[in-house]
């Protein structure tokens, strides 16, 4: 295990992920405390003008997904980048079973992030999506999911790498949950640097009183009035 991943692990472990898992029962997603110092965030943000260092850049504007672009990490990953989707998988995969099991799906997810992007390989899901995200004013995301293939994992995380309220105004993300016959739901949370949410990435199970049913979950950024604001999302499967 590198230095990295060390200290990435025992700060993960410090969180209290029965807390966790409860918020997303309850709501579909969880605010995580900061996982990142300011030099690690500082760090990432810098990475942004290495092209060398992504495999794509997505104008959001080009196809109707919003004001601003993101660029996905070609592999590999960096070092702090790869012990993040590795730690933070193993800590979700549980959670993600027992998702699974309500919702009556056969898939059981691997203990480790390794074996899960195997399975990604198999379905030709071989491209890597952890991505950073940057808007300055006037940008926005809408509201959408992302599925890449047949193989996705039902959790994925953002982080902040910038300060609200310091280097952006604006920019909350935006979660929205349709419920079955009834009117959408929507959740609008600030992150502080450093610190994430994990969501849902398509559907969560909502205990009912006739047992479990599906309610479908979708992510975006409000606009960002002014400065510049960037992120670091986590997605664990792959894209085709």
């Amino acid at each position: 295990m590198t230095a990295v991943a060390h200290s990435l692990g025992d700060r993960l472990a410090s969180f209290d992920w029965t807390g966790v898992e409860a918020s997303l029962e309850g709501q579909g997603f969880a605010a995580l405390p900061a996982l990142l110092d300011a030099d690690e965030c500082e760090a990432l943000a810098r990475l942004y003008s290495q092209d060398a260092r992504f495999r794509s850049r997505i104008d959001m504007s080009r196809f109707r997904f919003g004001a601003g672009e993101y660029k996905y990490f070609a592999a590999p990953l960096p070092p702090l980048v790869q012990s993040m989707r590795e730690a933070l998988y193993t800590r979700l995969a549980p959670i993600a079973n027992r998702w699974s099991q309500r919702l009556r799906r056969k898939s059981e997810f691997p203990a480790v992030l390794e074996d899960f992007l195997a399975r990604c390989h198999e379905a030709g899901q071989t491209r890597p999506t952890p991505l950073l995200l940057s808007y300055t004013a006037g940008g926005y995301n809408c509201l959408h999911q992302d599925i890449y293939g047949d193989v996705a994992f039902p959790l994925q995380a953002v982080f902040s790498l910038a300060r609200a309220e310091v280097d952006y105004q604006g920019g909350e993300f935006l979660m929205v949950e349709q419920r079955p016959r009834a009117q959408s739901r929507g959740h609008a949370a600030r992150i502080d640097q450093g610190a994430g949410i994990v969501f849902a990435t398509r559907e969560r199970p909502v205990a009912g009183t006739r047992g479990d049913y599906r309610v479908t979950m979708r992510h975006g950024v409000s606009t960002v009035k002014s400065g510049s604001r960037m992120t670091l999302g986590i997605i664990f499967h792959n894209a085709r």
